[in-house]
């Protein structure tokens, strides 16, 4: 259960969200069509996950699963390198979340969208070398970012102050930004679209 719990992203009595009670569903549904559980067992699980306020609520709906079934959330590397030269390079969509990121960017931007990544690790080591470009992270409630050890030439940071939650993931950004931003927020969210992002 404890893995499961890590796996939708903090300890039992955090809040769901939309994108956890939607990883659990897409889990359940695996599981039954499987063989694992029957029409009426599937049924009452969907009903209670899509009812479920905390993370805690969520892991006892897969906690006699195995682990097959119960590991479609992923496993999180531990280092991830992103380099790319006048491009866009963007992770997204339900990404797993590494112990470390090495980005090397030039000319080009990197987003982050951490609205419904898989948090696995209560921290991230971000190792950055940007020039001429930006770095974009998409933040949630929990989620909260450190750039105090970036060397800023000709630079900036522009970070709004995250809403108050119990922090689910710690990110750490080091390293040199040279004639480029660092940019941190939460995603727009546009009317008429649920979930949509900019």
């Amino acid at each position: 259960m404890a893995a499961e719990i890590a796996r939708t992203g903090g300890s039992p009595e955090v809040r769901a969200s939309h994108a956890d009670r939607d990883r659990v569903v897409d889990v359940l549904r695996v599981a039954a069509g499987d063989g694992r559980l029957t029409l009426e067992e599937l049924e009452a699980r969907l009903e209670t996950a899509l009812s479920a306020r905390t993370v805690g609520e969520l892991a006892v709906l897969t906690a006699d699963l195995p682990a097959a079934a119960a590991g479609a959330f992923g496993e999180a590397e531990d280092v991830v390198r992103i380099r790319q030269k006048g491009a866009a390079a963007r992770r997204g969509d339900g990404w797993v979340v590494p112990r470390r990121l090495e980005i090397r960017s030039a000319w080009g931007e990197v987003t982050l969208d951490f609205t419904d990544a898989v948090i696995t690790h209560d921290t991230l080591a971000i190792d950055l070398d940007l020039r001429a470009g930006a770095l974009r992270l998409l933040t949630r409630p929990g989620v909260v970012v450190d750039t105090g050890g970036l060397v800023l030439n000709y630079s900036e940071i522009k970070a709004r102050r995250p809403a108050d939650a119990p922090v689910l993931l710690r990110i750490r950004i080091t390293g040199e930004i040279h004639y480029g931003q660092v940019v941190v927020r939460p995603p727009r969210r546009v009317f008429g679209r649920k979930g949509a992002t900019a």
